[in-house]
């Protein structure tokens, strides 16, 4: 990880000192001890920049994170403020930076999101491990079930997307810690475009494509 971070940091300095909206990002991160305004975004804004991306909300304040890797299927999404996020089928399985993080995820037996939660039955029950180093807290396990909500209208720039709402209910018994995670996801393919995910019990975080890596997907 140190030297993917290395790698990461010339980068970084690129799109905060080049790219108005990533310098953008950097201040309200910055700023969220006085209270960030929140991010506006354009669609312009977001394909003016040649990389696809994703939007965050934290409690720290909002940013735009840019997809820098691909390997074997996990995407890496750097922000200004050096922060990088770790997707796979649009679940975060691993930060770096933030305030606190998650340090590893593996599912016991088949991922439902590698199946797609469009088709997962209702009330399936999951499990996997996750890792919180900084908690001293390795291979915890986090039991959850999901539920389909039916379709809602979620806006995403200047469109409005009818997608099918996903919420996982989680519980980490070995922290006392239960929550519970929304997914906007295409009815057709389970695409997740729009999620609020518990990443850490301290880090949940909003999470938005608005550069998908997908054809046609806005």
């Amino acid at each position: 990880m140190k030297l993917m971070r290395l790698a990461m940091l010339p980068l970084a300095a690129l799109l905060s000192a080049c790219n108005p909206l990533m310098t953008a990002s950097l201040d309200t991160l910055k700023a969220a001890v006085q209270g960030p305004e929140p991010l506006e975004l354009t669609r312009e804004q977001v394909e003016a920049v040649p990389y696809y991306q994703i939007m965050i909300t934290a409690p720290t304040g909002e940013a735009v994170m840019a997809l820098v890797r691909l390997q074997e299927g996990v995407e890496f999404y750097l922000a200004a403020t050096q922060q990088v996020l770790m997707l796979q089928d649009g679940l975060a399985i691993r930060s770096v930076g933030f305030n606190d993080n998650l340090d590893g995820t593996r599912f016991v037996g088949e991922s439902p999101f590698r199946t797609g939660l469009h088709r997962i039955p209702d009330g399936l029950r999951a499990e996997r491990q996750v890792d919180f180093a900084g908690r001293y807290q390795m291979g915890a396990q986090l039991i959850s079930h999901f539920e389909k909500q039916g379709l809602e209208t979620v806006r995403i720039l200047d469109r409005n997307l009818e997608l099918l709402r996903v919420d996982e209910h989680i519980e980490i018994p070995g922290l006392g810690f239960s929550a519970r995670n929304q997914y906007w996801v295409d009815p057709a393919d389970g695409f997740i475009l729009a999620s609020v995910q518990h990443v850490t019990p301290e880090l949940p975080l909003r999470i938005i494509q608005v550069r998908p890596m997908k054809p046609n997907a806005m």
